[in-house]
């Protein structure tokens, strides 16, 4: 048995029906020429060639004098976790969002390992997606996005095994320990990290209580204002996705100093102004974010290894200019900080300054006081081209987790030459998510347009991904 970390354990102690905590990525494919329209039954039945998953995707939680553990499920049946789905005609992208977003509500089954994989056909052009789904506490989003990349082709003519039957060079979750040793274990280890650990905390601690009189661009715990996205929340999603060209980006970020990062960001904060000033819910400070930032090139123990940074958004600016430079001043002094920790300093610092988060859900005080107002992530993905038997990949969008209280969630992932923003929101609590896909097209003008930028002369927006409401 392996024993889980509390970063780990936490993500199964948060989950409920409504605050499902798994993550997952949409992937949509173009088949190899020639395919038929038995190709997806030949794809599945060369998959069931694999009945057996290895680590991590047979492992299960289980729960043992108080702690959470993975074991090996010996009753493993892959046809419970692979899964074939058709949209129904015309299959429209508007279909397959549908779809989509009814599965990311549910909740997965904890007698079982738990991961998910949707081979959903129906698309025009014989296109077809695949819709994988795989618990927080199992990989944070870094890892899937590795772990999916891994396990798919850089050449057509390469048939690779299906995700589950692969082995990983890093591990994925803790490293094995006994189960009547795993608490003893714990202690020790957290005793000998306590020198690393401290400071940490310290330093987690110490931004909470300067938080009411700090001045400048910095942003700290309850600086947020109470926004539409500070709700509880129920458990159906709403999802609505778009790419756009990283040289364009790039480009808006060369000009104005900024990292794409930034920019990204940037065009966050001008969509989420824009859909604000709209409903009529802006408010007079700025939004802040809670930005991820994995710690993964600095171990390789396996499982979540994620500090954070909270980010002024300066939604409060008119000025695209000034809000991007509002943004990079914030982002640059959180980074400096961070550099100067060690890695568990990092883990202890971020577990500690959003601490009192598990509160403001608890006792409702997070509506009207804040954290942080929602999350945005920039996962890194494959810059080459792949395939799944054959079948070009074309889009990659990511699928995130709405909480009570954070509403919503914005993931940015890349693919070749573009970038996938993903918008996954409470079906009740964010109205209008389609809208947010104009917002952002409209912030990456208004900034090219600052910056005197001449538009591409040829869209750089691939197919729209939006679920529109009925």
């Amino acid at each position: 048995m392996q024993a889980l970390s509390p970063t780990d354990s936490a993500f199964l102690w948060m989950e409920t029906r409504n605050q499902p905590m798994h993550v997952a990525g949409l992937n949509i494919h173009t088949p190899p020429p020639g395919a038929g329209p038995d190709y997806i039954g030949n794809l599945l039945a060369r998959w069931s060639k694999h009945p057996q998953a290895v680590a991590p995707f047979n492992l299960r939680p289980v729960l043992r004098m108080g702690l959470w553990y993975w074991e090996e499920d010996t009753e493993f049946e892959l046809d419970y976790h692979l899964r074939h789905l058709a949209l129904p005609r015309p299959g429209r992208i508007r279909e397959l969002l549908a779809m989509v977003s009814r599965l990311h509500g549910n909740l997965m089954d904890r007698n079982r390992p738990l991961w998910e994989t949707y081979v959903i056909e129906g698309l025009p052009e014989g296109r077809f997606a695949t819709y994988t789904k795989i618990h927080h506490a199992l990989v944070d989003g870094v890892t899937g996005a590795k772990m999916t990349a891994k396990g798919l082709a850089s050449k057509a003519t390469e048939d690779k095994a299906p995700l589950w039957a692969q082995t990983f060079s890093h591990p994925t979750t803790a490293r094995p320990k006994a189960q009547a040793a795993g608490l003893l274990q714990q202690i020790t280890s957290a005793a000998r990290a306590g020198a690393d650990i401290l400071p940490g905390i310290g330093s987690g601690l110490w931004d909470i209580l300067r938080a009411t009189y700090a001045q400048g661009s910095t942003a700290l715990p309850f600086q947020a204002p109470p926004t539409p996205f500070n709700v509880e929340i129920s458990g159906s999603r709403r999802f609505a996705a778009q790419s756009y060209s990283l040289a364009r980006l790039k480009h808006i970020g060369e000009v104005a100093g900024a990292t794409v990062n930034d920019v990204t960001l940037a065009i966050c904060a001008g969509a989420l102004r824009e859909y604000l000033m709209v409903q009529g819910k802006l408010p007079k400070k700025p939004l802040v974010a809670m930005v991820p930032v994995s710690l993964h090139g600095e171990t390789d123990v396996g499982g979540n290894q994620v500090s954070l940074l909270l980010a002024n958004l300066a939604t409060h600016i008119a000025d695209p200019l000034k809000r991007l430079k509002r943004i990079v001043e914030s982002t640059s002094e959180a980074k400096k900080r961070l550099t100067q920790m060690t890695r568990l300093q990092k883990l202890a610092h971020g577990v500690t300054s959003i601490s009192p988060l598990g509160v403001g859900m608890v006792t409702g005080s997070a509506k009207k006081h804040p954290l942080f107002n929602l999350v945005i992530s920039n996962v890194p993905g494959p810059r080459d081209t792949l395939y799944l038997n054959g079948a070009r990949l074309d889009e990659i969008y990511p699928v995130s987790i709405p909480t009570h209280y954070l509403a919503l969630n914005i993931t940015i992932s890349g693919y070749g030459d573009h970038l996938g923003f993903g918008y996954i929101a409470c079906r009740r609590s964010v109205p209008a998510l389609q809208r947010m896909l104009d917002y952002t097209h409209n912030a990456i003008n208004d900034l090219e347009e600052a910056l005197k930028i001449n538009p591409p002369a040829v869209p750089v927006a691939r197919r729209r991904i939006t679920k529109k409401s009925a």
